[in-house]
């Protein structure tokens, strides 16, 4: 490390900051992974071996330090070495910023993918862009979300390699011209996509794989005639134009130009990701023969669905294939994974605008929907409202191309993210596709890393399962299980809850020392952390927090289980809504925790910018995970199983992957509440009435009525009525007061539990024990038997 401080950073040891240190030492560990990466390609290209391709927007990989020490099983080794040096290790991991290169559940479900795909050593990339500033970094000022560029680049990235000679032309614009040649897309213009390269070490292995993101490059830096006479803004406009591509992720889309940027850079990143696949295989191959027998391409959601006109495309025009042949090939190498049932969700874009963004794509997609309505007329009859239904083109209103629709139809397999999540699609969104094709669809229950969640984020909780079952678990995790016949170990429990509770003085000093706010390390942690929806109803839970509140009030003396509720998420810059529920958390929190009368039973706490690194410090000191979305909203969720795996019980909604969590844990090891899915219709079918259960259920509409009429507001009474009139004059769509009472009833058995220590401790370890089946290994291996078809090849 000294001599990566000094030959790398310029620095002697007397004069280096932190900063300096987190840099030598990412150094020196970045070069211990470069052999095995170098290593891991070469087996690979020896192999012939077919590759799969992982196309996401969004990529949250968090810090990379600690877990590449972990894959190198260096940690308590380097730990001591900075130790010997005056330097702590913690303190060193401090410095290295979130990647700011994605927001929620998407993003860090490709990381988990991304990092079981090397530990099973499958040939893989994963491809995606490099960000300037992420979405944003998250403040809050006077209860209100304010949003900050992320700029998580500011001392560069040291686990990065740039790629200058791995450089695409990705163009916009221009028209189609046509000759007895075929189709030219003409009078364009240009960006310039630049690779960078990430590591991502396999654990228990040598296998590495690569993170590929492309950063935008202007493909003219600066008119160096304007700049020559003084018009230095005009001179560099068209790079700063170009570069905005890769500025942010998921620019505001309420403006035109805010969506037009949005089908750029969605564009941008699978274009240079399709030309760098057909590449790399043409230096391996003489022709495109064996192309869907060496390349397996998957659509994490509809973002990456214009590469399949792109790979149309760059097979015509470019290589001159025939249209069967490469409509043969394309159908043969994507797959497609949907992540929402919401229909506002599924991506579609104004036919004007992909016109004018991308012409020849247009073309190509229209096309592919003339033959594939063509086919199903011969496959199900000329019925005009099932062809409607299953065109790429929706003629309601403005005409707009479904990628959903587009991803599907190019797709050999679909598949959704859990049980439930994938029957619903079926029966709902692609309900006519699969009565087209059958057996296209499947499911595949997400799944978390055990090597992030719990290795990295958890060390006490590792060395006590490592203790009791070994280290193998690491990499199989339905290992856990053997720690059901422990459950009721008196010392093993004792030590599991010692666990929990340094976790929790854990977060209570981070929390002190971040936001000034102190924390009852005792209390019982009940914890909603998610990206803020109305759908994820963080408003049912400021619900329940203010109803307790009034209870509290009325009965001081009842036996109170004391109380701290943490929130975290962020919410989009122009979901109004959403940003609403955040400054309704901090005003309650407001006052609640400046009310003498109840602030040693109850906390409320809002922490900012929700990141992987925040996660790891929450998940590990969670007792209580509210996962209490809408039941048939939420495909799957991942927060409940990194929760659960940690040692807390669930209160949540059959949504989700909550149902095969409560299969796996057992149904006495989990709070559910609410409607199911099914439920949820038949009340929408017959008609919702949120005014007459409020006027029923005198807690509520206290809690209502005081929310509306300024009592966490007095400064400005009526800052929450949207709020409120969501719920009671318009229709309270995700049906936050049917299942309040059921919630509030599931609250009080959490209490009742958490009055008894060992109990609860039971049924926490319970939980831990019953995680084997959410290992992303287990998903990584089954989408690369039965979807991808891609065999790892041995170290």
């Amino acid at each position: 490390m000294a001599h990566a401080l000094l030959y790398g950073g310029g620095r002697y040891p007397d004069v280096a900051t932190a900063q300096d240190w987190y840099l030598a030492v990412a150094s020196a560990v970045r070069d211990r992974l470069v052999e095995r990466w170098m290593e891991s390609t070469q087996r690979w290209r020896a192999a012939d071996a077919k590759r799969v391709y992982y196309m996401s927007m969004e990529f949250l990989i968090g810090r990379t330090l600690s877990n590449a020490l972990h894959a190198l099983d260096l940690y308590d080794e380097l730990a001591a070495a900075v130790t010997a040096l005056g330097i702590d290790l913690e303190e060193v991991r401090q410095h290295e910023p979130d990647a700011a290169l994605g927001n929620g559940g998407l993003g860090r479900l490709a990381a988990c993918f991304l990092d079981s795909m090397a530990t099973l050593g499958l040939p893989s990339f994963g491809y995606g862009i490099r960000y300037d500033y992420g979405m944003f970094a998250q403040h809050v000022l006077n209860g209100y979300q304010v949003e900050q560029p992320d700029d998580w680049l500011k001392f560069g990235n040291p686990w990065e390699f740039p790629r200058p000679d791995t450089t695409y032309e990705i163009r916009f614009g221009g028209w189609v011209r046509r000759d007895e040649d075929g189709a030219h897309w003409v009078d364009t213009e240009s960006v310039l996509a630049m690779a960078y390269d990430i590591i991502v070490p396999g654990h228990g292995t040598r296998a590495v794989s690569t993170l590929r993101l492309w950063h935008a490059k202007a493909a003219e830096s600066l008119d160096l005639a304007l700049f020559n006479q003084g018009d230095y803004m005009r001179a560099v406009r068209a790079k700063n134009l170009s570069e905005n591509v890769t500025r942010v992720l998921y620019p505001d889309d309420s403006s035109y130009q805010g969506r037009e940027l949005r089908l750029r850079q969605e564009f941008f990143f699978t274009s240079a990701s399709m030309q760098d696949i057909l590449t790399r295989y043409m230096r391996e191959h003489a022709d495109f023969e064996q192309l869907p027998d060496k390349v397996a391409v998957h659509l994490n959601d509809t973002h990456p669905a214009i590469a399949v006109p792109e790979l149309m495309r760059l097979l015509l025009d470019v290589h001159r294939l025939e249209w069967v042949d490469a409509w043969g090939m394309c159908t043969r190498i994507f797959s497609y994974t949907n992540h929402t049932l919401m229909p506002e969700a599924l991506e579609t874009w104004p036919l004007e605008m992909m016109r004018s963004v991308l012409p020849r794509h247009l073309d190509i997609i229209f096309e592919i929907n003339e033959r594939h309505l063509a086919a199903v007329r011969t496959q199900l009859g000329d019925d005009p409202a099932l062809l409607s239904r299953l065109s790429l083109i929706d003629e309601s209103g403005e005409r707009r191309v479904r990628m959903a629709h587009l991803s599907v139809v190019a797709s050999h397999t679909v598949n959704g993210v859990s049980k439930l999540h994938s029957g619903l699609i079926a029966q709902t969104i692609f309900a006519d596709f699969v009565r087209l094709w059958p057996t296209r669809f499947c499911n595949k229950t997400n799944g978390i890393t055990p090597r992030r969640w719990l290795v990295s984020a958890n060390r006490g909780l590792t060395a006590l399962i490592d203790e009791r079952r070994g280290l193998a678990w690491r990499r199989d995790l339905g290992q856990l299980a053997g720690l059901r016949a422990q459950a009721k170990d008196p010392v093993l429990l004792e030590r599991f809850t010692a666990v929990k509770l340094a976790n929790k003085q854990r977060l209570a000093a981070w929390v002190e020392h971040e936001l000034g706010i102190t924390l009852d390390p005792h209390s019982l942690f009940d914890v909603q952390v998610k990206r803020i929806h109305e759908y994820k109803r963080q408003l049912l839970n400021a619900l329940h927090v203010v109803a307790r509140y009034h209870a509290i009030l009325d009965n001081p003396e009842a036996g109170w289980v004391p109380r701290t509720v943490l929130f975290a998420g962020k919410a989009a810059s122009a979901y109004r809504m959403a940003k609403l529920v955040i400054k309704l958390i901090n005003d309650i929190a407001v006052r609640i925790n400046n009310d003498a009368r109840v602030n040693h039973l109850l906390k409320v706490v809002f922490i900012p910018n929700y990141g992987v690194s925040v996660a790891e410090l929450v998940m590990p000191a969670a007792d209580l995970s509210e996962q209490i979305s809408t039941a048939g909203t939420e495909a799957s969720g991942t927060g409940n199983m990194k929760f659960a795996l940690n040692g807390a019980l669930t209160i949540g909604t059959l949504d989700g992957a909550n149902i095969e969590i409560r299969e796996e844990v057992g149904a006495d090891n989990i709070f559910i509440f609410g409607m199911t899915a099914d439920e949820v219709e038949r009340l929408r079918a017959s008609g919702h009435r949120p005014l007459d259960i409020y006027e029923a259920n005198p807690a509520l509409k206290r809690v209502l009525d005081g929310i509306a009429q300024g009592e966490f507001s007095p400064e400005e009474p009526q800052r929450f009525v949207p709020l409120v009139d969501s719920l009671l004059r318009f229709g309270d769509h995700y049906l936050l007061l049917a299942d309040f009472a059921s919630y509030l009833e599931a609250q009080g058995h959490v209490d009742a539990l958490y009055r008894k220590p060992q109990a609860w401790a039971e049924k926490a370890l319970m939980n831990v024990a019953g995680m084997g089946a959410f290992s992303s290994d287990r998903t990584i291996a089954e989408y690369a038997d039965e979807i991808w078809r891609v065999t790892p090849v041995a170290d």
